[in-house]
Order: structure tokens, then sequence, then C-alpha cells
């Protein structure tokens, strides 16, 4: 018989490269998500192969695809090993150096902060997050890790996390879900010290389901991810960690189960022990209960005392600026989920359990709110911007019933963005030679000043070069794009001639929802179009948006704008690129001259895109809300409307329609087009050098981590250390001061209130009877509403003695100014404890009138 074995294709080896000298250095790079933000490696990954690392940006895909000879090959080149070695070295020594956090606070109680978020957003290698909180979290971890801080995030790893879109021939969306394949993303499984796979079972009714864990490193700072897709579980539960934001009311609970419960226990099994638990949202809130549950059973008390204790430890962190944002469960599927969990582990009843998420916990039909459980279990409560602050005490008065709105506690941490992640190569470089190489690794009072100090000339020159570049990305991009959706090829060819990086450039790029208004600009077509074509001064728009695969009107807008955009005339001035992703919107931020938003006030919580123009000299132009609420003077950009709310009359949206055309029409569009001798259009480059100097560093990760640092973290540290002290004794005594609180109150009153005006001051005695409750444990206040915006009067009483004819009555007293009517002031009685925040953690208030 002949031999057919030479007819055969050539058999394939498994063969690794692991092996290679070198190669362990190398992998320590791709999988550091810091070389995705410092792109200090990117020049090694092009060489290893420049096709696929242009695609991806993803180190580890690259790595893991190269042929161990073009690998043996790179290897044997000398300034591609001296490139690694450099770079090893410079990481060992940054591990090693001092940080803004040690140089700060070298004596501090905090050592860990645990970081709980639904998603981050950390690199397009990494597709687990779908948009603004996700970059939030994202971005707060590199300035974690930059600036020292012990923070360590905790997530989920989604099989196939938010959806890739696809415009189609009609302009309509389509949603594709491809999958995230764990041995191509840059994450690495949790192993025991004995090398087994680290996996936890996590009890659910009937069944378990058993977590695999992952470890994301950025930079100095951890990220510890959860999955559901091991091959020991059933299908359907396989699934639970599927998509991001996808499936029913169901899937999300199951999500939000093992992100909280999950990531908390992960963090025991780990040996980690934070002293403080912040939750990016509401999404994590069922960390609370497990972190309850693990101090009931290191210190054998009861539940009401451990949450007591651990309560002075946790932050909750709202992004949601309506009620129907927050996330709700029937109470029945809470039930169903966590019935035998409150009976068995927390010892409280399901009804104790679904109080803790209601605003009336005896209303058994109210919805299982995760904010208000998150509200419930915090020791402090944030919004993302100043005006976000304001609009969630609004939004959650009704949990403080009788409190002025002003002292429903929840302040504000103005959201800002991780400059280097976001600033382009050129503009990198631009504030180096201004500011120096570590800028963003401490504090950033004198970066202001530094450029403020950039000629005219240097400025325009850099701004020029961006729009350049941005316009060559546009025209690849948009070529690809009609390519894939199967354009003719004079399109296709014709989009590589497009857009003028000389001419004005208009960027507007976001989730299209209905109160983003993303068709403000679209209210007058012809107006629009006579604006975008003038020879004279032409003006260009380049857009790119998703809209949630549920949402119906979200779609219709993009559809909207595509019909638009294939009107005659509109085509060479409008660019709409499908697929709206962090590497987009990095190009975007880069290169526009103005960034538009166009959001119903007050429903933008803060918004983050617009902050990521400012370190590439990019202009704002928005509506009054969110961080452009505090951000904005004439000086730096322009503002939209007149900073009230009007809701959804579109009556108010086509006179802001009209504004917005006036705006761009009469100062953006003839300021930019006004220029000097040499071509320079000076009112327009001092604008741009006010915004960057004044809001890069106010708006930068770098002073949000900073602020929830020394605002946040070290108190919370500290009260949690304090209350969990001596087996929990002081958080014992403020569970048992709540309780007698909630046992008396109810009979407590008010008795006869006198004054008297004598030398310039009104004189109150007023009576009060409080029922056994030891008088140390309230406040009597002498209270008067604020004039004219000021701060209110709230004047302390002071006991005199008890009542005669009163087993527990006692007199109090205050002097006040009588540059007010007496009649302004009421007395109140209010719970006080010098370790416990009031009202957030006693909400009892009674008023004498």
């Amino acid at each position: 018989m002949a031999d057919q074995t030479s007819d055969r294709k050539p058999l394939y080896r498994l063969q690794s490269t692991r092996d290679i000298e070198g190669y362990d250095a190398l992998a320590e790079l791709a999988l550091d998500m810091q070389t995705s933000w410092d792109h200090s490696a990117d020049h090694l990954w092009a060489q290893m192969d420049p096709a696929l690392w242009e695609l991806t940006h993803n180190p580890w895909v690259v790595l893991q695809t190269v042929s161990r000879e073009k690998l043996q090959q790179d290897f044997a080149n000398p300034v591609f090993c001296k490139d690694i070695a450099d770079l090893a070295r410079d990481r060992a020594a940054a591990a090693e150096a001092s940080t803004w956090f040690q140089k700060t606070h070298p004596k501090s109680p905090l050592r860990c902060v645990a970081y709980f978020c639904m998603e981050f957003m950390l690199s397009e290698a990494l597709p687990i997050y779908s948009g603004g909180l996700g970059n939030v979290a994202g971005d707060q971890l590199k300035a974690a890790s930059e600036l020292g801080v012990p923070v360590i995030g905790v997530g989920l790893l989604y099989q196939q996390g938010y959806f890739r879109q696809v415009i189609d021939k009609d302009g309509a969306q389509l949603a594709l879900f491809p999958y995230n394949d764990p041995g191509q993303l840059p994450i690495t499984p949790l192993r025991r010290p004995n090398g087994e796979w680290l996996r936890l079972e996590f009890k659910l009714p009937g069944y378990s389901v058993w977590l695999r864990t992952w470890q994301v490193q950025v930079g100095r700072v951890k990220l510890y991810l959860l999955d559901s897709n091991d091959a020991a579980n059933h299908p359907t539960h396989r699934g639970i960690t599927s998509e991001l934001y996808g499936g029913g009311s169901e899937l999300r609970l199951q999500q939000e189960l093992l992100l909280g419960l999950g990531g908390w226990r992960l963090l025991a099994e780990l040996g980690i022990r934070p002293e403080v638990c912040h939750l990016n949202e509401g999404h994590a809130a069922f960390a609370v209960l497990e972190r309850a549950r693990s101090c009931m059973e290191q210190t054998g008390l009861g539940f009401e005392a451990a949450l007591s204790i651990t309560r002075a430890g946790n932050l909750f962190t709202t992004h949601t600026a309506v009620a129907a944002g927050f996330d709700c469960f029937a109470p029945d599927l809470i039930e169903q989920y966590l019935a035998d969990y409150a009976k068995t582990k927390l010892g409280i009843t399901c009804h104790d359990l679904l109080a803790l998420g209601r605003r009336n916990p005896n209303d058994s039909s109210e919805p299982f709110n995760m904010a208000y459980l998150a509200i419930h279990g915090s020791g402090s409560i944030n919004g993302v911007s100043r005006l976000h602050g304001k609009v969630s005490r609004h939004l959650l008065g009704s949990l403080f019933p009788r409190w002025p709105t002003d002292e429903v506690p929840v302040g504000h941490v103005t959201n800002g963005v991780h400059v280097p992640t976001w600033d382009s190569p050129a503009a990198s470089s631009f504030w180096t030679e201004a500011c120096g190489e570590n800028r963003w690794a401490g504090t950033t009072e004198i970066l202001e000043q530094k450029i403020l100090c950039v000629s005219d000339v240097d400025l325009w020159r850099f701004r020029s070069a961006a729009s350049k570049s941005l316009v060559e990305f546009v025209r690849q991009r948009l070529s690809r794009q009609l390519a894939m959706s199967g354009a003719l090829s004079d399109a296709v060819e014709a989009a590589n001639t497009l857009l003028d990086p000389d001419a004005l450039t208009l960027g507007f790029a976001r989730r299209f929802a209905t109160y983003k208004r993303p068709d403000l600009l679209l209210h007058d077509p012809e107006r629009l179009l006579c604006l975008l074509s003038n020879p004279q001064r032409p003006v260009q728009l380049i857009m790119a948006g998703k809209a949630h695969p549920a949402d119906e009107a979200g779609k219709a807008l993009i559809q909207e704008w595509m019909r638009f955009i294939q009107r005659a005339g509109a085509r060479a001035s409008v660019i709409f690129l499908s697929d709206y992703d962090m590497q987009l919107t990095m190009q975007l931020v880069q290169g526009v001259d103005v960034w538009l938003n166009t959001p119903r006030r007050p429903w933008e919580a803060s918004g983050t895109s617009g902050m990521k123009v400012l370190v590439n000299g990019g202009i704002n132009l928005s509506v009054l809300d969110g961080w452009w609420a505090e951000a904005y003077t004439p000086e730096v950009g322009w503002a939209l409307g007149d900073g009230k709310e009007h809701g959804d009359d579109p009556a108010w949206d086509a006179a802001e329609a009209e504004a917005l055309y006036d705006l761009l029409e009469r100062e953006v569009i003839p300021e930019f087009y006004a220029r000097d001798k040499q071509g320079i259009p000076t009112a327009w480059v001092t604008r741009m050098r006010n915004s960057m100097a004044q809001l890069t560093p106010r708006f930068s990760a770098n002073r949000v981590v900073r602020e929830y640092t020394e605002n946040h973290y070290l108190p919370a540290a500290a009260a949690y250390r304090d209350r969990s002290a001596d087996k929990g004794a002081l958080g014992v005594q403020v569970s048992d001061w709540r309780q007698a609180l909630a046992q008396k109150w109810s009979a407590l009153r008010f008795g006869e209130m006198t004054v008297e005006t004598e030398s310039g001051h009104h004189v109150f005695l007023v009576h009060v009877y409080l029922n056994d409750l030891d008088p140390k444990a309230v406040c009597v206040e002498l209270y008067a509403d604020g004039i004219l915006g000021d701060a209110p009067v709230r004047q302390e009483m002071t006991r005199l003695h008890e009542l005669v004819a009163a087993a527990t009555g006692y007199a109090f007293h205050a002097r006040v100014p009588a540059d007010r009517p007496a009649s302004d002031y009421t007395a109140r009685l209010i719970p006080r404890h010098d370790s416990a925040r009031v009202p957030l953690e006693a909400r009892q208030i009674l008023w004498q009138r």
C-alpha cells in the first residue's frame, strides 16, 4: 500500500510560549492595566503584531496570539529586551516609592477600602462596562493606585458584557453580544496556596451556584471579579453573569446577590477585612447584610448591634437623579431568595429584612429598594455633584419625614475623570512640559498657574494637531463602518475625504435616551443645515452613542439622526460613528473643539464626558446640569438654559433649541473664526486656556479620590474602629440608644412655651416631657428657617431643671437676637448621641408646633 502521509497537512502541536526566557516579565506588563493608561509598553505590543494591536489594544491578546518564532525573534533583539527590563525596573521602583497617601497620612488607621460596583471601565481590553457608572469606578481605581490609597475593587465578570452596536442600512440600531473569552482578557484566576482555583459555593433557594474568582491588576490596586460560568453549574445558573444590565428582575436580583453577598465572602476567604466598604450605587447594597453577618460571627452579637458596628464603615454613593432609577424588587422575590438567609444567618424575620429596603416598613406591598437598603446600612451618603446632592435630598426626603430638606443627610463628591486615561499622547507631552512628569500623583494646586503661562502659539499648534488626528481617525473608522454595513464602494471611498481639520468640530457622544435630548439640535433641521454648511465658517458635527436595546424611544432618536445625515448637504458635515465604546470616546474627546451636552435639568446626576475634553483643550457647551452647574463661568465655556427645572415641557425644549442655535451662531462660531495676523483665534485660545487650567485639576479623579479619602474613608475607618473596639461596646451602645428611641419616642411631647423680649433678645422657655428617656439621649433646639438663602438658625436650648409636677418633664431655655420676629422660631426635639449621625441613624424628630 502506498504511503499517504506525505499528502496530509502538517499536524498542529500544542506549543506554549511561556517557557521562553523573559516571557514572565512581558506577561506581567500585559496583565497590569496601568500600561493601558501610561502607554509605556504600547510599542512592544505594536512590534509583536501591529495589525492585531491596532484592532484590539489588548496586550494580553497580542501576547496570547503571537507565534513562538516571532516572540523568540523579538527577545533576540537587545533593544526589545532592554525596554522590558527598563519597564520592569520602573514598575518595581514605583511600587516602592512613597505615595501621596503615605506622605499625607502616615499614621492612618485606614488599611483597606472595599469598593463595590456593578461595572468597571478600565480598558477596552476588559469590556465589562456600560457607561458612566463604570467610567467613574474605573477612573477612581486608577487614581487610587497613583495616590497610594489602599482600595480593592469588587465586581462581576460578564460573559457578554454590554452590547455592541451596529447601524444598519436604514439607520436602525442592532445589538450584538460577543462572548468575553476569559483566556483573552487581562485577568488571572485567583488560586489558593495549594494552586487550586478559588471557587465559592453560593447557596440560592434549592441549589448552589459555584462562583469562579478572578484578579485584575490595576497598578497598585487589585480588582476582584466573580462569575457564575463554572462547569459545575446548571446551564441556567451559568448564565447569571451572562450579561451586564440584561434579563429580567430575577436575573438582576441574582447578580446583585452575587455581587454583594458573594463579593464580601470572597474578601473574607482572602483574609481581607476592610475598615471601609464603598457602595458605588445601590446594586451592591447586599454587602451591608453580609458584612453585618460576618461581624455577628466574629463577635457573637445580634444583627442590630452588628449592623450598628459595621454601618459606621459603610459609604453609599448614589448616581441616580430620578426615583425610577433605583433598583426595586417585588417583596415575594426577596422573600423567595432571602427569607432563609434572614432567619438562619441574620437571626431576623423576613419582615425585618424587607423593612431595610422600604420607606414604610409596615407596607407589605412596597417594593424592596436597593438604595434604601444602602442608606439604612451606611454611615454616610453622597451624590456625585453639588446639584445632584440637592436633588438627592429631595428624592430621599421621604425616608426622613418632617426633617427639613436641607438636613436630609446626603452630601456630595463631584465626579472627576482619570486624566492620564483620557489625554492624548500629544496632550500628555504638552502637560508634562508645562507641569512636570508626576503631576497627577499628588496635589494639583500648582497646575493652574503653570498652564496659564503657556503661549497662544503653543496652545493653538497643539489644538490644530489634535483636530488633524481626529479627522484622520474618523475617516478610517467611518470607512470601515460603511463597508461592514454593506454600503456601496463609492460611499466607502468618499468617507476618506470627509471633514476638514481646520473647521470648527462639535462633538456629541453619550447614551441615547430621551432625557438627554440628543435630538435638540434637530428641532429646526433647516436652521441646523444652514449653520453647518456656511462656506465661510463651516461647522462639522461628530456623533456617537448607544440606546439600551429595550429603549425604543432612544433607538428612534438614533434613526432620526441617521435620516438627517442622509439629506443632501448634511452628509459632509455630520458623522455618526457606531459602537460607542471607550476607545472611540478617547479619540473624540481628544480632538473635538466643542463638547455638547443637552440633558433635561436636573436629570444628569454628574456627567463625565465633558470633563474628558478639558485636558485636551476642548471647550464645553452644556446645559447647567450635573458637574457643569458648578463648573461653568463665562470665561471657561458656554452655558445653555436658565439653571432652573422645567420637566419635559416641549415648549421649553423648543426654547432651548432656539437658544442653542443662537449661541452657536452668535458666540461660538464667530469666536472660533475670529483670527489674528498669525491665524490664531485669540479669544478662543484664552477661553481654552482658562478651561484647561481651572477645570482639569478640579474635575480630575485625583481630586475625587483625595476628597473621598479625607472626607469619607478616613473618618469612616476611625468610626468603624471605635465602634468595633472592645468587642463592639460602642456599637452596642449606639444600638441600645436607637432601640430606646424607637420604644419611647411616640410618647414624647412638648408642653407650654413662653417667650419674652428683653435687651435686644428673645428669651424662650419650653417644657418637654421625655417619657423616662435619658435627657442626654436627645437635644432640644430652637429653629428658624433661613432668610434669602442663608442657613437656618439652630440654637441648642439649655436644660434648666426638672419640672416639679412631672416625673420626666424638664424646662429648656434659649436666648436669640431679636433681629427677627419671635414667631419665626419654634422648638424641636431630635435624637443625640456623640458617636452617631443624626438623622441618618435616628430619624425621629418632634416639632413644638
